[in-house]
């Protein structure tokens, strides 16, 4: 059989083949944060043909968002980021199934997104939602990837949800404070961006099987330097979320 020609170059790669396609194809995302991570991460699984993708986020499009956030352009300013992201996936990949998702992803609101979906990406950009984020996906046992980036650094990890793994809470404790956001810091455009397509990277080989995720693994990279380091991360056994599930 021919494979598809929008799909055709990841076909190629050993390992990924028809079978992987078809794994992305019928699988369940959800992303929240449709900035500057999350932009990078939509279009790229969008264009790899992931089945269907849940999009939350409850902010608007600004025009001091643009230099980062490349799923939205000028004339979506003042938008829902939902709708504007929605509509250039859309014509990004038509074949794509895009769920809307508006409104915060509140502690309450995510045990029932994340049921419905195999793989949660977390794009946000405040450690309460993603302590909720985490919380939601180790009580329903569904991998999460992680990343986060300001000023000319990010992070990237992943969690696997199953018990004995860490989680993101035996990263942070729960009494971290808040960190400064990017309009107090200021943000590298490239940076969100290689943060970003690393987290959509671990997705498709999360999703499909392909080579070895970063599950207990931490991620840093100095962009000045361009220099990446990578941590071994153990799980907390007094973590309050998965101390427990060991």
């Amino acid at each position: 059989m021919t494979p598809d020609p929008r799909y055709s170059r990841q076909i190629l790669l050993p390992g990924f083949g028809e079978d992987g396609q078809q794994r992305l194809r019928q699988a369940r995302v959800l992303l929240i944060g449709l900035g500057g991570l999350g932009s990078p991460i939509a279009m790229y699984l969008a264009a790899a043909g992931v089945g269907k993708l849940h999009l939350a986020d409850f902010d608007a499009v600004d025009l001091s968002n643009l230099h980062r956030q490349i799923v939205h352009d000028t004339t979506t300013v003042g938008q829902p980021k939902v709708d504007s992201a929605m509509t250039r996936l859309a014509a990004l990949n038509p074949e794509v199934e895009l769920v809307p998702l508006k409104g915060s992803a509140t502690a309450a609101r995510l045990p029932e997104l994340v049921a419905d979906v195999d793989l949660v990406i977390d794009a946000c950009d405040n450690f309460a939602t993603r302590f909720a984020i985490n919380a939601a996906c180790m009580n329903a046992g569904v991998p999460l990837i992680s990343g986060a980036a300001i000023g000319t650094e990010g992070q990237v990890s992943a969690f696997s949800g199953r018990p004995g793994g860490p989680c993101y809470q035996c990263l942070y404790p729960r009494e971290v404070g808040e960190e400064e956001g990017c309009a107090v810091r200021g943000v590298l455009g490239p940076v969100v961006g290689i943060i970003g397509a690393t987290q959509a990277t671990e997705a498709i080989k999360i999703l499909t099987g392909l080579g070895e995720p970063l599950f207990g693994r931490l991620l840093l990279l100095d962009a000045l330097r361009m220099q990446w380091r990578s941590l071994t991360l153990p799980p907390d056994p007094d973590c309050p979320v998965c101390g427990g599930h060991g």
